[in-house]
């Protein structure tokens, strides 16, 4: 079963409560960086499960979502009160090809989006943190809880690479065996 819009932004934003977004998003890269160190072009393109994305597949999707942030932060920031359209996740996965994507090559990408999203952050007034789009799927949404979403998106992306690392590295420990 799906999750609902609000079941969705409690959990994402479960993910960063009591934390400083702006700090997560900044450390996400590195987390990141840390957690592929080491693993081969075949272990990022490794699914968990068929259904399941990629490690290499989750770095261009969060690539493609620092576009999508870029655009929405900018969007609302310019005009107060805009729609915000939704994409779908699976659809640029498959149009996109996601899975035949340079792991590496899509962190730095996200490392380098994010880097600037950050410095537009830093430079708007503390008013502006109070502007706010009409996301279709999701209602209202200001640039501080942006942030927030996008920092708790950045949490369930990392834990989920995280999760996919330790698989690797217990079918390598078995294989040893």
């Amino acid at each position: 079963m799906q999750e609902t819009a609000e079941e969705y932004i409690s959990r994402i934003l479960g993910y960063v409560e009591g934390q400083d977004a702006i700090k997560v998003q900044r450390t996400t890269p590195g987390r990141l960086k840390k957690a592929i160190a080491g693993l081969t072009p075949t272990q990022l393109k490794w699914r968990p499960q068929p259904a399941k994305w990629s490690i290499a597949e989750i770095l261009a999707h969060l690539a493609d979502s620092e576009i999508v942030a870029s655009w929405r932060m900018r969007s609302v920031i310019g005009e107060n009160g805009i729609t915000i359209q939704p994409y779908d996740q699976d659809a640029w996965a498959s149009v996109f090809h996601y899975q035949g994507r340079d792991a590496k090559r899509s962190l730095e990408l996200f490392g380098r989006l994010r880097e600037n999203n950050l410095a537009m952050l830093k430079e708007i007034s503390k008013e502006t943190w109070d502007n706010y789009g009409m996301h279709l799927e999701r209602g209202k949404e200001t640039i501080a809880h942006l942030a927030r979403m996008f920092a708790g998106h950045d949490t369930n992306h990392a834990l989920q690479v995280e999760g996919i690392v330790k698989q690797l590295k217990s079918k390598k420990s078995k294989k040893r065996r």
